[in-house]
């Protein structure tokens, strides 16, 4: 099992299985500033292979006291909208109680470089 974790920078790290097919989100991007965020679709971008998807629980909604730090369609559309196409959007059934009735699982396809 510990050949599979790797413990490492995600913005710097080489990860010399990639491109991967598939990166999963939960929790990781509302954790970051949204400073960051065009950072990180970056780097996912970087990641995958060409038709490669970025899915999971992405947390929607109004500052209140991040973190963490909510998306808003907006903010999702700049910072996913060049480099990834959003295929599926729906209400998360399985929230955890800090993100109840505020994610949405969300799938976005790497579009053609």
């Amino acid at each position: 099992m510990a050949d599979n974790i790797i413990l490492g920078d995600f913005f710097s790290h080489d990860f010399e299985s990639a491109p991967f097919d598939l990166i999963y989100e939960r929790t990781f991007l509302c954790s970051l500033p949204p400073s960051l965020w065009n950072k990180y679709a970056a780097r996912v971008a970087q990641l995958l292979r060409p038709d490669g998807k970025l899915a999971g629980f992405f947390f929607y909604g109004e500052e209140s006291q991040p973190p963490p730090y909510p998306l808003t369609e907006q903010k999702a559309v700049e910072i996913f909208g060049g480099r990834f196409e959003l295929y599926k959007s729906e209400p998360a059934l399985d929230s955890l109680p800090i993100f109840a009735g505020k994610e949405k699982w969300q799938e976005w396809r790497l579009s053609e470089r």
